[in-house]
């Protein structure tokens, strides 16, 4: 794999590893109006059951293949980390309230997809037709 085709993914990851942390800061921001929490390590503790069920969720959809598909890697790559996510929350005593697990379907899966959708429509649209 050369630079040039390991950037798309190192990309992508990123922005998945952003989008997550990002969603859990505003979350603790929200509730707790302290993001970093006690000791400095809230956030960790808050993100840490997402990143690893995203890491899952790379591996299961095979994700370093297409790494901008909305459908094929966003898809798969947002449930497992929501569903995974509030398993490590719940046998780690976190906590899944239903509206908490509402609330983070709702947003990783804007966030998760829509960035891929949104990569998908611009590169289209920069990439003339070829026919």
């Amino acid at each position: 794999m050369t630079r040039a085709s390991s950037r798309p993914i190192l990309l992508a990851l990123a922005l998945d590893v952003i989008a997550v942390v990002v969603f859990a800061a505003l979350g603790r921001a929200t509730h707790d109006g302290d993001v970093l929490g006690p000791g400095g390590l809230g956030l960790a503790e808050t993100s840490w059951p997402f990143l690893v069920a995203l890491a899952l969720g790379w591996g299961v959809s095979l994700a370093w293949r297409r790494p901008l598909a909305p459908v094929r890697t966003g898809i798969p790559v947002w449930l497992v980390t929501v569903v995974g996510g509030m398993l490590l929350r719940a046998a780690t005593g976190q906590g899944t309230p239903f509206a908490f697990v509402i609330v983070t379907t709702i947003v990783l899966g804007l966030v998760l997809v829509g960035w891929r959708v949104v990569a998908t429509v611009v590169a289209r649209r920069l990439v003339p037709d070829r026919q």
